[in-house]
């Protein structure tokens, strides 16, 4: 690696880094991460974790939290912030920049910078990355296990074996959809030597030394190993490891039909290419999706690889994105983060598209020409990224926010905790929470300061607490006994409101307290001025 591709790639690392870390704590909890942390919140603090075949996802994700928290020193649940929990994904987008050298052989030196720069500045991988969820861990296994499989199949070395093995069970002990990415693989794989060896025989790949069974049979030994530790939780829970197998059936029926998140098959591609809500702006990666069409289509063609990169490779790579984008399209339960699996190898296949083009043109000046449109399309990507992740990083127009957790429900837990502050029992307070059928999410999260909280899915025949958050759907009218008030609406998230009812005895106590702290309050800033 010369001094200057390292260069690039460092710089690309640190643009991901400068998108991505500034405002990682700036969106409310999702229902998702807010699971995923009350989850992690007992292996942090009790030292437990037992994976659930029904809900949840892998291990990977929570352990890879506990060694970021046991890292930054962070001491127990309580203390846990969100920066805390979405540094792990944070830090495996970004570590998608640093496996590129991995495959600069297969895709070229200067597409792998171009990829870089591309995984960089994409809307959606910047998103995401800062999402307490397991989408990005398995992307980035994924695509190290590919990288490993390449270097086997250059190399011949067993150490390439045990990795990619190691990184099959990685991508099984993060989440379940692994098996799509497995089976876009293998067919890729079919499809790509039937290719090579009926149309383009003089591709040198398919003249590599036969595979060892033995390096293959380590390599699935490792996988089988590494999946097993963490389903077991490091031996710990002997039937994590069935389980793992068992859950496919309540998965299978999600992916059914059985969810409510039943979406039409062009879900992905009009959030990724084509996406305006209201007075919202323009979101698109379509620049991507079209370089990437440019990168599989010449690795069909051979034209405009020159002598860098692997015609074999890439078209490898267009095979398997095009196989994981028809099977996540086919599926009718459909979340946004999915979308990140195919559309890392888009951006991969972009990188080769941008070389191409640039390519093509036959004077400098025109190549000069060509690289800026590039470098200007990846600036607007990063505006694009700069605004998902700021001013719209909670906001519905944004086409990555789903289900997203209203910024209103900080207010309500804003009150919730001055309100609390003006009762002796301070954050012993009773909190009563009353939602239709459960939906109280991310709640649990944000109220894990308080050690009396009561959970209810239908109202309880004594409801009453001195604070009470209650679904508006339920339409309790609390406030009739007379001895509560209700205060407050508050969003949750869209189309879903709660009500705050307080006592009205600590809600006197609650406005008499502020009434003394107000005239100190504005005595203090006058003397400040």
């Amino acid at each position: 690696m010369n001094r200057w591709y390292a260069l690039v790639l460092l710089l690309a690392a640190s643009a991901a880094v400068a998108l991505r870390g500034p405002h990682v704590a700036l969106r409310p909890m999702h229902n998702d991460e807010a699971v995923n942390a009350v989850k992690f919140g007992h292996l942090l603090d009790q030292g437990r974790y037992r994976y659930d075949p029904h809900e949840y996802h892998g291990p990977t994700l929570h352990y890879a939290a506990l060694v970021c928290a046991r890292l930054s020193g962070v001491p127990n649940y309580a203390s846990l912030s969100e920066s805390n929990l979405r540094f792990a994904p944070l830090v495996f987008g970004i570590g998608l920049i640093l496996l590129l050298p991995l495959v600069a052989d297969g895709l070229g030196r200067r597409a792998t910078l171009w990829a870089g720069v591309l995984t960089a500045v994409s809307p959606a991988f910047v998103f995401y990355s800062q999402y307490f969820i397991h989408e990005m861990l398995l992307v980035f296994f994924t695509a190290l296990t590919m990288a490993a499989g390449w270097r086997y199949w250059r190399s011949r070395k067993p150490g390439w074996a045990l990795l990619a093995g190691a990184g099959l069970g990685l991508m099984q002990a993060t989440k379940e959809t692994f098996v799509f990415c497995l089976a876009a693989a293998a067919m890729a794989l079919l499809l790509n030597h039937a290719w090579n060896r009926w149309m383009d025989a003089s591709e040198e790949p398919i003249r590599a030394p036969r595979l060892n069974c033995l390096h293959v049979a380590m390599g699935g030994l490792f996988w089988g190993m590494v999946a097993v530790i963490f389903f077991s939780s490091f031996f710990t829970n002997a039937q994590g490891p069935a389980d793992s197998i068992r859950t496919y059936l309540p998965w299978l029926r999600r992916a059914g039909g059985a969810s409510p998140h039943i979406q039409p098959w062009y879900f992905y591609f009009e959030r990724l290419l084509f996406f305006k809500v209201g007075s919202g702006p323009l979101w698109s990666e379509a620049a991507i999706g079209l370089l990437a069409l440019v990168g599989a289509g010449a690795s069909f063609a051979r034209k405009g690889l020159g002598s860098f990169g692997s015609a074999s490779f890439i078209r490898f790579l267009s095979l398997y994105t095009a196989g994981l984008a028809a099977i996540y399209t086919i599926i009718p339960y459909k979340t946004p983060w999915c979308f990140l699996g195919f559309w890392h190898g888009a951006i991969l296949l972009a990188g080769v598209g941008a070389v191409v083009i640039t390519g093509m043109a036959r004077t400098r000046y025109a190549r000069v020409g060509v690289l800026g449109v590039v470098l200007i399309a990846s600036g607007q990507l990063a505006w694009q990224a700069w605004a998902a992740s700021t001013r719209y990083a909670a906001d519905r127009r944004n086409p990555f926010v789903y289900a997203q957790t209203s910024p209103d429900l900080l207010r309500l837990l804003d009150k919730v905790q001055a309100i609390s502050q003006a009762s002796p029992e301070g954050e012993k307070t009773r909190i009563n929470v009353i939602a239709a059928e459960g939906d109280y999410w991310p709640l649990p999260w944000y109220l894990r300061h308080f050690s009396q909280v009561g959970w209810w899915d239908t109202l309880p025949p004594d409801p009453y607490a001195p604070i009470m958050i209650v679904s508006a759907q339920l339409a309790a009218a609390l406030d009739k006994s007379r001895t509560h008030l209700m205060i407050g609406y508050f969003e949750l998230r869209p189309g879903v409101f709660n009500e705050l009812y307080v006592e009205l005895e600590l809600w006197k106590t609650f406005l008499a307290r502020n009434q003394k702290e107000r005239p100190l309050e504005a005595e203090n800033n006058e003397a400040g001025k």
